[in-house]
């Protein structure tokens, strides 16, 4: 049963973090950090230039850390509370499906992560070879 959580867990990390990555990559290299602080200011998020490169730096940097397993907890801490911030400015009024801008990919992503964090990165990680 240890290894099938561990290999769960692993499986978990990566799939999450890979989304992350990609989001983050996305925001910093694909639209651009002023496109995406102009898309930031529509929606009413403060500082939209600043928050855009504090986003994509969360998403890209803390997505690694959780596919790595390295400071985990503090990762999928980060990665809920920019997923809380994308479900209160952005998702919440859209409805469940992703197609119309909705909230179903934000609260999965929202909850897997803390929930990592608080199960721990597992066996098969860079937090377990440090001794966490």
């Amino acid at each position: 049963m240890e290894t099938l959580r561990d290999v769960a867990i692993l499986l978990a990390r990566v799939g999450i973090g890979v989304v992350f990555v990609a989001h983050g990559w996305q925001k910093f290299f694909t639209l651009g950090l002023a496109r995406v602080g102009e898309q930031f200011a529509g929606y009413g998020i403060p500082q939209p230039e600043v928050t855009a490169a504090i986003v994509a730096g969360v998403e890209l940097v803390a997505g690694v850390a959780l596919v790595a397993g390295l400071l985990t907890p503090l990762a999928g801490i980060l990665l809920g509370v920019d997923m809380a911030g994308a479900l209160y400015f952005v998702h919440a009024t859209h409805g469940p499906f992703v197609t119309q801008n909705g909230w179903e990919l934000v609260v999965a992503l929202g909850v897997g992560a803390p929930l990592i964090a608080a199960v721990g990165a597992g066996r098969f990680s860079i937090d377990r070879v440090l001794g966490g």
